[in-house]
């Protein structure tokens, strides 16, 4: 842009805004989509589970484009007419409920191992470390397929779903966070609480977890749409969600084979996954930008 024959161009702050508000919007609109699918089912008469063969040829291809009208807002699925609007705003649950609670569950096991091994170093840390290095090292997939085989199917399978990718996701955060400790607990206010006599829980608590939380408030965010992905990656494989659970991984494992001649199926299941990975990935950009910011 121009201005009196200078030229100016837009700040790196308000690019980080806009990135920022699009990531914001984003993740906003699936989390309403979650939150009011019964209201959608409601509005549109339709649900996840129910077939509509009317809305297919005799081919079982959907009628028109993909079967999109205004009773369909999405088409509906090849075979079996089931709405993909449904499939898409109930499999938001899944996969937002899914990605949320595994990566919490990460979070809280990879900080409290983080900062164990990283503030009291020595054996511990030398132990934590060799641990870490085998769940890096780990076929998680191959694990997940002979775990799926193992449980009964009455057992929840979000439940599962949420511990298994949980469990196995805490040593990247806990990487992060012993290294942060190991460089916060020899900074001059963590030294000084300990000649006072504070106890390690308490510097722990205040002086070295309090600045460390933005950096772990950015990996969170950054770490969700991977969870997300994983979750459909392991319904695309048909070792996640059970049918007829709604799931976008499901989804578009089932639109594969239909790609040539209904690329619709595809299409809707396949963007939302990618715009919700792409929502959490903005956010977490720029929280990292304000993070260096900070520094």
């Amino acid at each position: 842009m121009k201005r009196g024959g200078v030229f100016y161009s837009r700040s790196k702050r308000d690019l980080s805004s806009v990135t920022a508000i699009v990531g914001i919007a984003i993740i906003s609109l699936f989390v309403l989509l979650a939150i009011f699918a019964d209201l959608f089912t409601f509005i549109t008469g339709n649900d996840p589970y129910s077939e509509n063969p009317d809305v297919l040829s005799d081919s079982s291809l959907p009628t028109g484009i993909g079967g999109i009208s205004s009773k369909h807002w999405f088409g509906v699925t090849p075979l079996r007419g089931i709405d993909l609007f449904a499939i898409i705003s109930h499999g938001a649950r899944i996969s937002l409920g899914i990605g949320l609670a595994s990566t919490a569950i990460s979070v809280v096991l990879g900080v409290v191992i983080g900062v164990i091994a990283g503030y009291f170093g020595g054996f511990v840390d030398f132990a934590i470390s060799r641990i870490m290095d085998v769940f890096f090292g780990f076929p998680f997939l191959i694990f997940a397929i002979a775990l799926s085989a193992i449980i009964p199917q009455t057992f929840p399978r979000p439940l599962l779903l949420t511990l298994v990718i949980g469990f196995f996701g805490w040593p990247s955060m806990a990487r992060l966070v012993r290294g942060e400790t190991l460089s916060l607990k020899n900074r001059h206010f963590a030294v000084a609480s300990r000649v006072m006599g504070a106890s390690a829980f308490h510097v722990l608590r205040n002086q070295i977890l309090p600045n460390m939380l933005p950096i772990i408030i950015v990996n969170t965010t950054l770490s969700i749409p991977g969870r997300i992905a994983l979750e459909a990656a392991l319904s695309f494989l048909g070792v996640g969600m059970n049918p007829p659970s709604p799931s976008w991984g499901r989804s578009i494992s089932d639109a594969v084979q239909w790609a040539l001649v209904d690329p619709w199926y595809l299409i809707f299941p396949g963007l939302s996954l990618s715009l919700l990975a792409l929502g959490f990935n903005m956010l977490g950009d720029w929280l990292s930008s304000k993070v260096e910011i900070a520094a």
